[in-house]
């Protein structure tokens, strides 16, 4: 049997039936409305997460938020690497494929994703990302940078988190959920 994965059918994913390898594995893309300064509705079945943090004052700080934000900086500056799929650059748009890569020891885990959404005006800019099928979990990520009236600008962080849909991640979900927390707190802190 022919494969793309060195002649090992034994590895790829079992995918419910229509559903396509390098799909999203959740049906809600945009679910973290990183356009809208609240938050509302989840999809029923994750695990929803919401944290704000200020990362600065004035111009300046709003200027370095916004071009970090949108380079994926949160994420490097948290131990992973970022790659665009498709050869385009590194900033985020909407429909881009990215592979975000972090070593753990030995093992080298990648997670496939997409960004379902992006803002850009002037007081507000951030995406969200979906996981695509591959990713250790099923849901969404949002990092958004905003400033208020009083010149104070944050950081704001949104996740919605499931077990992947199928494959052996599942069994650690777990454990992943932990990691989760603690790659939380790097990402808060990544541009303060």
């Amino acid at each position: 049997m022919a494969s793309d994965d060195g002649g090992r059918p034994w590895c790829r994913p079992r995918l419910p039936c229509g559903r396509s390898a390098d799909g999203l594995s959740y049906g809600a893309p945009g679910a973290t409305s990183p356009a809208s300064p609240r938050w509302r509705d989840a999809p029923a079945g994750f695990r929803r997460f919401e944290r704000t943090v200020t990362i600065g004052v004035g111009e300046g700080a709003w200027a370095a938020a916004r071009e970090a934000v949108m380079r994926w900086e949160v994420k490097r500056r948290s131990g992973f690497d970022v790659a665009a799929a498709d050869g385009a650059g590194v900033e985020a748009r909407t429909g881009g494929r990215y592979t975000v890569t972090v070593g753990l020891g030995p093992l080298v885990v990648r997670e496939p994703v997409e960004v379902v959404a992006v803002v850009d005006d002037e007081n507000r800019c951030g995406f969200a990302y979906g996981t695509r099928w591959g990713h250790p979990v099923s849901g969404e990520e949002a990092f958004i940078a905003h400033r208020g009236d009083d010149g104070r600008v944050r950081l704001t962080l949104r996740s919605l988190t499931r077990a992947a849909p199928t494959g052996p991640w599942r069994l650690v979900y777990p454990v992943l959920l932990l990691a989760q927390r603690c790659v939380r707190v790097r990402y808060l802190r990544a541009l303060i």
